[in-house]
């Protein structure tokens, strides 16, 4: 009896765990006008972008992400509410992973 509630509790603790890490993977992505980005989010993105430009605005969560085309490339950058740059990535290797 004892054994077989431990097995339950182990499976049921790794499907939890295999659940959030799934979800954490899985990130929505809303396109939105500068227009709904919050004045200290855009000037983060706007000094990320120095010598490129802000191609698209996306809302992830309550993160803001700045696609950015600087130098023939696309860098998304995420952004908090606050204006705090949380990482950068190169846009192309995600779409292409999206595409797999």
């Amino acid at each position: 009896m004892k054994f077989t509630t431990l097995t339950t509790a182990i499976a049921v603790s790794g499907a939890v765990a295999l659940g959030a890490a799934q979800a954490k993977e899985k990130h929505e992505e809303e396109i939105v006008s500068r227009a709904d980005v919050p004045m200290a989010v855009q000037k983060a993105a706007e000094n990320e972008a120095k010598g490129g430009r802000v191609v698209r605005w996306e809302k992830e969560g309550k993160d803001y992400e700045a696609v950015i085309e600087k130098n023939g490339k696309k860098w998304g950058v995420q952004i908090n509410g606050s204006g705090k740059v949380l990482n950068k990535h190169d846009e192309s290797k995600e779409h292409n992973e999206k595409k797999e």
